[in-house]
């Protein structure tokens, strides 16, 4: 495959198979950055865990100290006094019936539902619309729950969901290249200690097997794990 100019460049500048410190490869990704967009910040850890049993499955939530810079559409299904509880928090869509018809008619103009737990039973009705998508509300990552005002201005401030892959590999944007090194630093601190807490207890040898940070455009730069995680603790 015949490379572009900007790729040709960045293969001279950059040492693919080196190890960097967290901090070098945030100043490599923001400096070699080159396109006419603003990049996202992601992050790519490879477990070893096996996905395939429930007990080592590594999932859940985190809300990033500096946000993701992503303005998220959140919707709220709900009843009664919450839908005005709901948009008060600032979500950008609240309500019950109307939204239901709107997911089954093919809407999914939204990238987070919150639910009250007394819509889950028809909510629950659209698991295969809604579960490929990623949209399904789940009590484990706060987005089930009678206190939706607090739920949405989560969501809104920084709070993401992961979940690790068939592969063993959590992958997730931590951000934007837009961002101050110190930003993106303390984003991904948070996000690898985050993982690290999860650690299943029935995970046996190595539990953080490789770590990479990359940019939309940009190259994926591989971690010395050791260093971080050390830095980390």
């Amino acid at each position: 495959m015949k490379l572009s100019k900007r790729v040709k460049k960045l293969k001279e500048k950059v040492d693919l198979k080196k190890e960097y410190a967290l901090e070098e490869a945030i100043q490599i990704l923001k400096n070699e950055s080159r396109v006419k967009f603003t990049e996202s910040f992601d992050c790519a850890i490879r477990l070893g865990v096996d996905p395939r049993h429930a007990d080592q499955m590594v999932r859940g939530t985190v809300t990033l100290p500096h946000g993701t810079g992503k303005e998220v559409k959140v919707l709220v299904i709900t009843k009664g006094a919450k839908i005005e509880e709901a948009i008060a928090a600032g979500a950008d869509h609240a309500g019950f019936e109307e939204y239901i018809e709107k997911i089954k008619a093919g809407w999914a103009d939204i990238d987070v539902i919150i639910a009250s737990p007394d819509t889950m039973a028809e909510l629950g009705k659209l698991g295969r619309v809604l579960g490929p998508k990623g949209l399904m509300p789940n009590p484990k990552s706060g987005t089930v729950t009678m206190d939706v005002a607090t739920a949405v201005k989560e969501v809104k401030a920084g709070k993401i969901e992961f979940r690790v892959d068939k592969t063993g590999i959590v992958h997730t944007s931590l951000g934007k290249l837009s961002f101050n090194e110190d930003q993106l630093l303390a984003n991904a601190k948070t996000f690898i200690n985050t993982i690290i807490k999860l650690k299943p207890s029935s995970a046996k040898g190595l539990y953080v097997k490789s770590l990479f940070l990359s940019s939309t455009m940009g190259p994926g730069l591989k971690i010395n794990k050791d260093e971080a995680l050390a830095a980390i603790k």
